[in-house]
């Protein structure tokens, strides 16, 4: 299998270089071939791949080293792959989407003057996304880590022509580099601590080290904290977790398949996954886990609050990512780490359909981003408005939708986990399920339901796009509402991924979530569980929150407004994002500038130039005028020169 493995993210290297390089000789349709066969031969192998693992159920995982480049100080720089079941899941939720994203991209993308520069960007951006889900050691991880941040930054530029979108890129840039700062000091401190940068060789020496501490000016801290919380900054970058989410809706910029790329499977998860990856650290502190748990919630609950103001078709799907992503953050805290990729699995193929619907209502709509100028489209865009309710049902949580499952799941978990902020964290995420609801069909309702509000010439043209966009969607739906129930038993009994995350039944979620559904296997448990989930607060606030959608969007068109105007300070603050981008703009964007204007004023022109650099060059000037006054060369001003010296002279030993 090691020649499989090295194939599965070379496939999509190859694509990106031929493309690349040879882009227009091959034209568009070389170009989308090319991207498409590579991603697509990339899936099958990962689909072989994740079979092997399932059958083969080594316990351990498989670590496959490709080479090694370089020694520094003994530790060896590898390239190297680790294949178990958690990183097999990755590998064939990353291509699948990715694979409905390339094919969705030839209908979105068909006129744009960058087609091939598109193709080459995503399919760079999947083999950056597999390198760092096979890794087997810290240095490869940050190797994707920050190619997945490279490829993002080009792909929210894409239209560089235009302002917004270049500062969207660099605002995504900059963010990404405080996290990756904090991450790349884990790192070091992994390197510091356990002497390898090697998964095994770390994860082994996890508990030698667990009580060994360090002084920090906040107190003596365990060492292991320390190096969970550094690691997770780089987390909260990646997955956009309060406060360094700011970047996230920006992302809108760039072209809607990359949007669904970029919330889906890929870049947003891969904090997730990299902390699942560490859960054998992260299980050795407590704060870092009670941290990982409160911001996760804090994101969950605030951001989705911001959903329920958002007008734009693709910043509603953008802040449910910031949501979900605080979903899945909170069942990490909880130790419920197989849970939490459970839910990153489901999403990626819910988020992916929505952001695609989004995108197909966007081509219908010539360009048309604002739900306020739509209304009624369900009679012209059938496909479309089927399959983006499949994916409202889904994100909602209502049974048997794929959400369901894995939402529920981490509901039980926080709410059987005993660590500090546990009961806020149980709270929010209670409260999410009704603001998730509420938004998500809030979306389905002012797009497709209701008054008709597009122009006149624009009704008689709207119509589904082509199949290479709506096939796509209808792909995605499938594993939307089935991908839950096929997964939910293997997930929830720690069948599914064996040792490849720590499942830690002290912390409460594996041993709740086994006693509740104890004896019950196969289709009973599914059957079972969804029973029990019709009468759980979840569904009936998911229920609640659709009930509310439709009232204020359908039966009462109005009273949206009157809310608005009645909360006005509240549909303020949330309209303006708690403030957080006013912040930041202020405290470091201009703050910057003006530490950087008074540094160039009174450091570089005052005392380097003006001191340093042109003050002595006017002590040499002044000091050389000087010498010149005395240098006339005449003979009697010499002389006399000599006399007044002689005598001096004659007067020093006079008088000693």
């Amino acid at each position: 299998m090691s020649a499989v493995y090295l194939a599965i993210p070379l496939c999509c290297l190859a694509a990106a270089l031929v493309i690349g390089l040879f882009g227009r000789r091959i034209g568009r349709r070389g170009a989308h071939c090319i991207a498409i066969a590579a991603v697509a031969a990339a899936f099958a192998l990962s689909l072989l791949v994740y079979a092997d693992v399932r059958s083969s159920g080594a316990a351990g995982g498989v670590f496959h080293t490709v080479y090694i480049w370089g020694v520094s100080g003994g530790v060896p720089m590898r390239v190297g792959f680790m294949i178990d079941a958690l990183s097999a899941t990755m590998m064939v939720v990353v291509t699948f989407v990715s694979l409905m994203v390339h094919i969705y991209t030839i209908g979105y993308m068909a006129g744009d003057p960058g087609y091939q520069r598109f193709f080459c960007y995503i399919a760079l951006f999947t083999f950056a996304m597999l390198m760092l889900v096979m890794s087997d050691n810290f240095l490869q991880l940050f190797f994707g880590w920050e190619a997945v941040g490279l490829v993002s930054y080009l792909l929210i530029g894409f239209w560089y022509e235009r302002d917004s979108a270049v500062a969207a890129n660099l605002k995504a840039f900059l963010v990404n580099r405080v996290g990756d700062f904090g991450f790349l000091l884990g790192i070091a401190a992994v390197l510091l601590l356990f002497g390898s940068l090697d998964y095994a060789a770390v994860f082994a020496g996890a508990e030698r080290v667990s009580e060994q501490t360090v002084s920090t000016p906040f107190g003596e801290w365990k060492w292991m904290t320390l190096v969970c919380l550094l690691l997770f900054v780089g987390a909260m970058g990646k997955s956009a977790q309060v406060p360094l989410h700011v970047w996230l809706p920006d992302s809108m910029e760039g072209p809607t398949p990359i949007s669904a790329l970029i919330h889906a499977a890929t870049m947003v998860t891969a904090g997730i996954f990299v902390v699942a990856r560490m859960s054998p650290l992260f299980e050795f502190s407590e704060a870092a886990l009670s941290a990982v748990l409160v911001i996760g919630a804090t994101t969950a609950l605030f951001m989705g609050l911001v959903g329920l103001v958002q007008n734009d078709i693709k910043r509603v799907v953008a802040y449910s990512t910031l949501s979900q992503l605080g979903y899945m953050s909170v069942a990490l805290g909880a130790s419920a780490y197989h849970v939490a990729i459970f839910h990153l699995g489901t999403h990626a193929f819910f988020k992916a359909l929505l952001f695609l619907a989004a995108g197909s209502v966007i081509i219908a709509m010539h360009h048309e981003q604002d739900m306020r100028r739509m209304g009624g489209l369900r009679t012209m865009l059938p496909v479309t408005y089927i399959t983006c309710a499949v994916g409202a049902l889904a994100l909602s949580g209502i049974p048997p939708f794929a959400g369901f499952f894995s939402k529920d799941a981490i509901i039980i978990a926080v709410s059987h986990s005993d660590l500090p902020g546990a009961t806020y964290a149980y709270a929010a995420v209670l409260l999410g399920v009704f603001v998730t609801a509420f938004y998500s069909f809030r979306m389905l309702f002012m797009t497709f339901h209701g008054k008709i509000r597009v122009a006149p010439e624009l009704r008689r043209e709207l119509r589904d796009p082509p199949g290479v966009v709506t096939w796509p969607l209808v792909a995605l739906a499938v594993p939307s509402l089935l991908a839950g129930m096929v997964f939910f038993g293997p997930v929830m009994d720690g069948s599914f991924f064996g040792e490849a995350v720590h499942i830690a039944p002290e912390h409460g979620a594996a041993a709740a979530l086994d006693a509740q559904r104890h004896g019950r296997s196969g289709v009973l448990l599914i059957l079972a569980a969804i029973l029990h989930g019709f009468v759980t607060a979840p569904f009936w606030l998911a229920v609640a929150g659709i009930a509310a959608a439709w009232y204020c969007y359908c039966e009462a068109p109005q009273l949206p407004a009157r809310i608005a105007s009645a909360c006005a300070p509240l549909h303020a603050l949330l309209r303006h994002k708690y403030g957080f981008d006013a912040l930041y703009q202020k405290l470091f964007a201009e703050g910057s500038r003006a530490l950087g204007g008074f540094l160039f004023r009174r450091v570089d022109a005052g005392l380097v130039d003006g001191f340093l650099v042109n003050g002595a060059a006017r002590l040499v000037g002044r000091g050389a005028k000087t010498l010149r006054a005395v240098q006339t060369g005449l003979t009697y001003h010499y002389a006399f020169a000599m006399i007044i010296g002689l005598f001096a002279l004659v007067t020093y030993f006079v008088w000693r």
